[in-house]
Protein backbone atom coordinates (compact mmCIF):
# COMPACT_ATOMS: atom_id res chain seq x y z
CA UNK A 1 0.00 0.00 0.00
CA UNK A 2 1.10 3.23 -0.57
CA UNK A 3 0.67 6.32 1.31
CA UNK A 4 0.99 10.05 0.42
CA UNK A 5 2.17 12.81 3.69
CA UNK A 6 2.05 16.03 2.89
CA UNK A 7 3.32 17.69 6.00
CA UNK A 8 5.92 20.70 6.69
CA UNK A 9 7.96 20.10 9.53
CA UNK A 10 10.70 17.84 7.88
CA UNK A 11 11.29 16.47 11.30
CA UNK A 12 7.58 15.11 11.44
CA UNK A 13 7.53 14.13 8.21
CA UNK A 14 10.92 11.93 8.67
CA UNK A 15 9.59 10.16 12.07
CA UNK A 16 5.97 9.65 10.06
CA UNK A 17 7.84 8.40 6.58
CA UNK A 18 10.01 6.00 9.05
CA UNK A 19 7.16 4.62 11.17
CA UNK A 20 4.67 3.66 7.89
CA UNK A 21 7.89 2.20 5.98
CA UNK A 22 8.40 -0.19 9.08
CA UNK A 23 4.98 -0.90 9.25
CA UNK A 24 5.35 -1.97 5.85
CA UNK A 25 4.06 0.70 3.73
CA UNK A 26 5.45 2.70 0.54
CA UNK A 27 5.91 6.25 1.66
CA UNK A 28 5.66 9.37 -0.99
CA UNK A 29 6.37 12.26 1.80
CA UNK A 30 6.18 16.05 0.53
CA UNK A 31 6.35 19.08 2.35
CA UNK A 32 4.14 21.38 1.08
CA UNK A 33 0.44 21.96 -0.50
CA UNK A 34 1.19 22.88 -4.10
CA UNK A 35 3.63 19.48 -4.42
CA UNK A 36 1.26 17.16 -2.58
CA UNK A 37 -1.35 18.19 -4.89
CA UNK A 38 0.95 16.96 -7.70
CA UNK A 39 2.08 14.26 -6.40
CA UNK A 40 -1.28 12.75 -5.27
CA UNK A 41 -2.22 12.90 -9.10
CA UNK A 42 0.85 11.38 -10.32
CA UNK A 43 1.60 8.33 -7.81
CA UNK A 44 -2.36 7.80 -6.83
CA UNK A 45 -1.87 6.65 -3.35
CA UNK A 46 -4.32 4.49 -1.23
CA UNK A 47 -4.29 7.13 1.15
CA UNK A 48 -2.96 10.65 1.83
CA UNK A 49 -1.93 12.05 5.58
CA UNK A 50 -2.04 15.73 5.32
CA UNK A 51 -1.60 18.36 7.67
CA UNK A 52 -3.94 21.43 7.87
CA UNK A 53 -1.17 24.28 8.08
CA UNK A 54 1.02 24.16 4.91
CA UNK A 55 2.85 26.60 3.13
CA UNK A 56 1.29 27.60 -0.59
CA UNK A 57 -1.38 26.18 -0.41
CA UNK A 58 -2.77 25.42 2.74
CA UNK A 59 -4.71 21.97 3.77
CA UNK A 60 -8.36 23.01 3.65
CA UNK A 61 -7.67 24.14 0.21
CA UNK A 62 -5.13 20.62 -0.36
CA UNK A 63 -8.79 18.62 0.71
CA UNK A 64 -11.33 20.45 -1.32
CA UNK A 65 -9.11 19.81 -4.41
CA UNK A 66 -8.35 16.47 -4.06
CA UNK A 67 -11.98 16.13 -3.15
CA UNK A 68 -12.93 17.20 -6.25
CA UNK A 69 -10.70 16.05 -8.54
CA UNK A 70 -11.74 13.03 -10.34
CA UNK A 71 -8.09 11.57 -9.96
CA UNK A 72 -8.04 11.94 -6.71
CA UNK A 73 -11.34 12.40 -5.24
CA UNK A 74 -11.52 8.43 -3.87
CA UNK A 75 -8.60 8.52 -2.15
CA UNK A 76 -9.11 8.26 1.59
CA UNK A 77 -7.28 11.35 3.33
CA UNK A 78 -6.66 11.39 7.02
CA UNK A 79 -6.27 15.22 8.06
CA UNK A 80 -3.29 15.54 10.27
CA UNK A 81 -3.53 19.09 13.11
CA UNK A 82 -1.59 20.25 16.02
CA UNK A 83 -5.18 21.93 16.66
CA UNK A 84 -7.85 20.14 18.90
CA UNK A 85 -10.78 17.92 17.35
CA UNK A 86 -13.00 21.61 17.19
CA UNK A 87 -12.21 21.51 13.42
CA UNK A 88 -13.15 17.62 12.95
CA UNK A 89 -17.13 17.59 11.95
CA UNK A 90 -16.42 20.30 9.36
CA UNK A 91 -13.50 18.48 7.77
CA UNK A 92 -14.83 15.18 7.99
CA UNK A 93 -17.71 16.90 6.05
CA UNK A 94 -15.63 18.35 3.40
CA UNK A 95 -14.54 14.89 2.64
CA UNK A 96 -11.18 13.63 4.94
CA UNK A 97 -11.99 10.34 5.97
CA UNK A 98 -10.70 10.76 9.73
CA UNK A 99 -8.82 13.28 11.52
CA UNK A 100 -6.09 12.44 13.95
CA UNK A 101 -4.06 14.97 16.40
CA UNK A 102 -0.72 15.07 15.88
CA UNK A 103 -0.11 14.43 19.28
CA UNK A 104 -1.91 11.32 19.21
CA UNK A 105 0.83 9.99 16.36
CA UNK A 106 2.95 8.46 19.22
CA UNK A 107 5.97 9.25 16.89
CA UNK A 108 8.59 9.51 19.85
CA UNK A 109 7.44 6.20 20.58
CA UNK A 110 6.29 3.15 18.23
CA UNK A 111 4.08 5.39 16.30
CA UNK A 112 1.15 3.01 17.15
CA UNK A 113 -1.55 5.55 17.43
CA UNK A 114 -0.79 6.84 13.20
CA UNK A 115 -0.25 3.08 12.23
CA UNK A 116 -3.36 2.08 14.00
CA UNK A 117 -5.47 5.39 12.11
CA UNK A 118 -3.78 4.15 8.68
CA UNK A 119 -4.99 0.33 9.14
CA UNK A 120 -8.83 1.58 10.23
CA UNK A 121 -9.26 4.16 7.56
CA UNK A 122 -7.70 1.05 4.71
CA UNK A 123 -9.44 -1.41 6.52
CA UNK A 124 -13.09 1.01 6.43
CA UNK A 125 -12.32 1.94 2.36
CA UNK A 126 -11.46 -1.30 1.01
CA UNK A 127 -14.69 -3.32 2.80
CA UNK A 128 -17.19 -3.73 -0.24
CA UNK A 129 -19.57 -1.37 -0.78
CA UNK A 130 -22.51 -3.48 0.07
CA UNK A 131 -21.19 -5.16 3.01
Amino acid sequence: MTILVIEDSRLLRLAIERILIKAGYSVTAVGDGQEGLCRARIVRPEIILLDMMLPLIEGTEVLRQLKTDPLTKSIPVIVLSGLSQRNEKKLIAAGAAAYLEKSLLDVEKDGRGLVDAVKNVSTAYSAPANA
